[in-house]
């Protein structure tokens, strides 16, 4: 052990992570966890050392640092996140960190004493210098799962790709095989959040700013609810719409807006209604009109058109980091979990918000059983009708548009259903939501795929049975107009963005970070049009696309 080299990694590493610092500081660095090899081309080479004494060198021990350039000379320039499994000698990451296209850097390592060899018998200071880098020993899978969540950012770091060290994986197969499932499950959760951003970040944005004005208006506070009926539109809701109207199942109805022209068709009247689709078909939904005295809960990010069907309208704030900044700034307004993407979710978590401690939902199919898509009475069939021609009949424009998803599976039996990946994520995520909440989740019989649904004694209450919300936004700080030039000033003022995205992150304040993150959505839009376009680039893009949005609506 060089004790002198290992304090000067110690000290360069302490730099950007003195927790990993201290405990490699306590570690034991004799326990001979590597053997060191020298290479032709006079690089050292750690060898993982097995319990018969023989030792597998890491890299090559011809020249280790050609083979690391061989390595990640391979790799598409558009892949700017690498997760390296196992440090080594640090030559895969130098190689890494030499790319003018990689972004970040992060490197998995288990085995804190192993860890602390490594740092006493080779200098890494050059990497620990590169704010670009990041190493992780011994993370739980949950911890490596929300490192990934929190720091890949696909708009500015482009894709993201896992390159393992086969001798040292092999040597510890096990955590680090876990290790890959937790990466697989980050890498899955914020690709689809991507591909979402990719589609609707400048619709969102758009629909925002705009919606700021209308968030001007003051509402009353709603008060806390017992029971809740959430009605979602499947197929199933035409046999369960008799059940709403029994004595004994008196409830506080919240509708999707899907399902609300289905209630209104068979007499009922919801409570409320809630819309979360940022997209202008969402008006087709309200087509058959909405009582003036139903609570219309929006996502701040729905069309402002919706806004003006109802002077009882309520918005709350989603999951967009615009919203929460507005919230934060400016006026507070109650965040609902949007996360499942889909309105039912976020019903459930609207009726959780008001207090409700028995939820029951209806025409909550999250499939198409024996065939159907919707329950009668909803916009789809008025929408073919209109759309309907000799060559493309009703029936024929149904078909499309329920076979169009080329992967549904087909569920065997006499009450047979289909469903798709995307429909199985919406009813996996309401089953989550369930066993989170404090409130009390059944579901009505129906034909759909069967919703697994926890009793009341196997999730523990979100909140204190004590603890009461009102759905009520807090006072605005000024008036519209002056919070969104403020917010054009600040984008404004945001650094001209350039090169290594981690360096130029490192150079922003808090203040900066927030507003850069409100712009990412948007950025993943303009991406996903440009996608030669680098981070600095779109970066640079999407700040000029927001100012011309925020001119147009301030004058």
């Amino acid at each position: 052990m060089d004790r002198t080299l290992f304090e000067r990694n110690l000290l360069a590493l302490s730099l950007r992570d003195g927790c990993l610092c201290s405990r490699l500081t306590a570690a034991q660095t004799t326990l001979g966890r590597y053997r060191f090899l020298d290479s032709r081309s006079g690089e050292t080479v750690p060898a993982l050392a097995d319990p018969a004494g023989a030792a597998r060198p890491l890299h090559s021990l011809v020249d280790p640092r050609r083979e690391g350039a061989r390595l990640l000379g391979s790799l598409a320039p558009a892949e700017g996140f690498l997760v390296f499994l196992g440090l080594g000698g640090g030559y895969y990451q130098e190689a890494a960190l030499e790319r003018q296209d990689t972004q970040q850097v992060l490197v998995v390592e288990y085995d804190i004493n192993g860890t602390a060899e490594l740092l006493a018998s080779k200098e890494y200071i050059g990497l620990f210098n590169d704010p670009r880098f990041c190493l992780l020993v011994d993370p739980s899978p949950s911890a490596l799962e929300e490192h990934l969540l929190g720091s890949w950012q696909p708009v500015l770091q482009g894709g993201i790709r896992v390159i393992p060290l086969r001798p040292r994986v092999d040597g510890e197969s096990g955590r680090f095989a876990l290790a890959g499932e937790a990466i697989k499950k980050a890498i899955d959760r914020l690709s689809a959040d991507y591909s979402v951003q990719a589609y609707f970040g400048r619709r969102w944005f758009s629909n925002i700013i705009r919606n700021v004005f209308l968030a001007e208006k003051s509402k009353k506070p709603l008060p806390p609810i017992k029971k809740a009926a959430i009605c979602a539109a499947g197929p199933s809701l035409d046999r369960q719409l008799s059940l709403l109207a029994e004595p004994d199942e008196k409830r506080f109805i919240i509708a999707c807006d899907t399902a609300l022209p289905a209630l209104l068709k068979n007499a009922l009247t919801p409570d409320a209604v809630v819309s979360i689709d940022c997209q202008h078909i969402s008006y087709y939904h309200f087509m058959w009109g909405l009582p003036p005295h139903i609570p219309l809960f929006l996502d701040l990010a729905s069309p402002p058109l919706l806004g003006s069907l109802s002077s009882n309208f309520r918005f709350f704030s989603g999951g967009h980091p615009l919203t929460r900044y507005i919230s934060r700034y400016w006026r507070s307004f109650p965040e609902l979990d949007t996360s499942g993407a889909n309105v039912a979710y976020a019903a459930l978590s609207l009726a959780d918000y008001l207090g409700a401690e028995d939820i029951k939902l209806y025409g909550a199919d999250f499939s198409y059983p024996l065939g159907r898509t919707y329950a009668r009475g909803t916009y789809l069939n008025p929408y073919f009708a209109c759309r309907q021609n000799r060559l493309s009949p009703l029936e024929a424009l149904s078909s499309a548009f329920l076979y169009r998803n080329t992967a549904m599976e087909k569920a065997p039996g006499a009450g047979w259903y289909y469903e798709t990946a995307v429909l199985k994520s919406y009813r996996e995520g309401i089953e989550a939501k369930a066993r989170s909440i404090k409130a009390t989740v059944s579901s009505a019989e129906g034909l759909g795929a069967p919703i697994s649904l926890p009793r009341g004694g196997e999730k523990k209450a979100a909140l204190p049975s004590n603890t009461i919300r009102l759905f009520s936004a807090g006072k605005a700080g000024a008036d519209a107009a002056s919070f969104l030039k403020q917010y054009r000033s600040g984008i404004k003022a945001l650094p001209k963005a350039s090169g290594s995205m981690a360096r130029y992150l490192r150079t922003l304040d808090e203040e900066e970070r927030r507003i850069l993150t409100t712009l990412l959505p948007a950025g993943a839009a303009i991406k996903r049009q440009k996608p030669e376009l680098n981070g600095a680039a779109v970066l640079e893009a999407v700040k000029a696309y927001s100012l011309k949005e925020l001119d147009a609506v301030l004058k």
